[in-house]
């Protein structure tokens, strides 16, 4: 993977281009669009959007949640998408090191959960590769499994 991968803002100049980022059609129902996500982001003050680059290139987007008023706080990664003409890149893996390097420096932070649709066998494997341990599955309503790294 040549091109660095990072994390940046999203802001009045990139969130045009994030709103464009696309995914497969199989994967669309998996994860809310980035228009529905940003627009949330804009109501929800403990939400941070994140704008996905490798080297120069927009290549996905991911949103979390901090809840620092939580006893004890907790972070929450709630949306993730790799653009489809980037995907199969590495880029989904590093990204989601930087997120949770990202994360760990909040004081007071000492795990990540992160939720995915039980029938998505591609993102159970993904995030368990990265040490997310699957939760008791409560019969979530939306049909979400929910995951988490200790840090």
């Amino acid at each position: 993977m040549p091109d660095q991968v990072r994390l940046q803002d999203v802001t009045a100049d990139n969130w045009r281009a994030v709103t464009r980022l696309e995914l497969t059609e199989e994967q669309k129902r998996l994860v809310a669009n980035n228009v529905y996500s940003l627009a949330q982001s804009k109501f929800e003050p403990q939400a941070r959007p994140r704008a996905i680059y490798a080297g120069g290139t927009l290549v996905g987007f991911m949103m979390y949640d901090l809840e620092l008023d939580d006893t004890p706080p907790q972070a929450a990664i709630y949306r993730f998408m790799i653009d489809k003409a980037h995907q199969g890149k590495g880029y989904g893996r590093k990204s989601l090191a930087c997120a949770i390097e990202e994360i760990r420096q909040v004081p007071g932070i000492k795990s990540i959960s992160i939720s995915y649709l039980r029938d998505n066998p591609v993102a159970k494997k993904f995030y368990a590769s990265l040490g997310f341990v699957e939760g008791k599955d409560d019969g979530d309503k939306w049909g979400e499994i929910h995951a988490e790294l200790a840090l």
